[in-house]
C-alpha cells in the first residue's frame, strides 16, 4: 500500500459531519488519557497491537492526537445522581503525529459500525487539528483505502511510496 498527500489548507468542512454524526448519537471527540487503558484493549481487539501503541502515543501527547468516536447512550429522563453521564461505546478511533510528525493514521472503525460515516469524521476531525496546528499537509500512511481518501479530502498517491 502507497503513502496519500492531502492539503490541510482546502479541506471539506467539518462541522456538517459532526452535526450528522451526533443526530445519530455518535460523538468524535479527543481521547482523554484517563481512557488510555480502555481505548488500547479495544484497539487490540478490534485490529492490532501496533495501532493500540499508536493510540497510547497520541494519548500521551499534547495536545492529545487520538480522536474516538463514541456512541452515547439517550440520557435518562431523570437521573438518579447530578454526576450520572450517560454510557458511551466506543466505536472507532483515529491518530495523527504517533509514527512520525506529520502523519495521519491508524484509523479504524468497529466492524458493524462501518458506513456511518464515522470515518469520515475521524478523519476529518483529525486533518483539521493538524491544519489548526499550522500543518500544510498530511501523509495517509499505508493508505487502504486510497479512493475513500481520494474521494473525501481529496488526497493524492505519492508515487515510489510502496509499500508504505
Amino acid at each position: 500500500m502507497s503513502d496519500m498527500l492531502v492539503k490541510l489548507y482546502s479541506l471539506p468542512p467539518l462541522a456538517p459531519v459532526l452535526t450528522a454524526l451526533a443526530k445519530a448519537n455518535i460523538e468524535i471527540r479527543p481521547g482523554d488519557p484517563s481512557e488510555k487503558s480502555v481505548i488500547a484493549k479495544w484497539v487490540r481487539h478490534h485490529f492490532d497491537e501496533s495501532w493500540a501503541i499508536g493510540c497510547e502515543v497520541g494519548l500521551g501527547q499534547r495536545p492529545i492526537t487520538c480522536y474516538v468516536a463514541v456512541e452515547k447512550a439517550l440520557p435518562p429522563d431523570a437521573p438518579q445522581n447530578a454526576y450520572d453521564q450517560p454510557a458511551q461505546l466506543l466505536v472507532g478511533m483515529a491518530c495523527y503525529d504517533v509514527a512520525s510528525r506529520g502523519m495521519f493514521g491508524p484509523t479504524g472503525v468497529r466492524a458493524d459500525y462501518r458506513g456511518r460515516g464515522i470515518g469520515t469524521g475521524l478523519l476529518l476531525a483529525c486533518l483539521h487539528a493538524m491544519a489548526a496546528e499550522r500543518y500544510a499537509y498530511a501523509i495517509i500512511g499505508w493508505a487502504g483505502v486510497p479512493d475513500f481518501y481520494a474521494r473525501t479530502v481529496g488526497a493524492t498517491l505519492i508515487p515510489d511510496s510502496e509499500p508504505g
